[in-house]
């Protein structure tokens, strides 16, 4: 049993050591997602280190209850897997808008929740390196948030997407 967790151990640390062989200096792309509507996003990844990037993404999302947009931000640390596979982890946070529509006989959902909001996130991924310059991405990027009205004041929500990203 103390092989079995010295083992473990071991191959965790060695695991988190093990640094990404390639992180570009620029990607420019789209992050498509789900989270309480379709969202598009415009992403951008910039390096700052070997390991280390931010990211900036500016969405739209929509949905039959609401339409808002959001400006993200999220420093990342990337690790490599094999070969063009990376992972990666995070945190950051943001901040939008949003115009709630009118639902009959729902008080949190109305013209009156209509505003602005700040949240903080978490970011965790999967990424894939091309020969070429494309990088897809599938990421989870959970948010909550921090100051806001009624319907984003407190509220946690899971923000799954796919990136398609140019390098350069």
């Amino acid at each position: 049993m103390k092989i079995t967790t010295i083992f473990t151990t071991l191959l965790f640390f060695t695991t988190m050591l093990v640094g990404a062989q390639n992180i570009s200096e620029h990607t420019l792309g789209l992050r498509l997602g789900d989270s309480d509507g379709f969202g598009a996003e415009i992403s951008y990844q910039k390096s700052i280190g070997r390991y280390n990037r931010a990211e900036f993404n500016l969405g739209w999302r929509d949905s039959r209850e609401f339409d808002a947009f959001k400006l993200t931000g999220v420093y990342q640390w990337v690790r490599n897997l094999d070969g063009g596979f990376n992972w990666y982890y995070g945190f950051g946070g943001g901040l939008g808008s949003a115009d709630f529509e009118n639902v009959p006989n729902n008080s949190r959902l109305s013209d009156d929740n209509d505003g602005f909001f700040v949240f903080a996130a978490g970011n965790l991924g999967i990424e894939y390196d091309f020969d070429i310059p494309l990088l897809i991405s599938i990421d989870i990027r959970p948010e909550i948030g921090l100051i806001g009205f009624d319907g984003f004041d407190n509220d946690f929500l899971f923000d799954f997407a796919l990136g398609l990203r140019y390098q350069f």
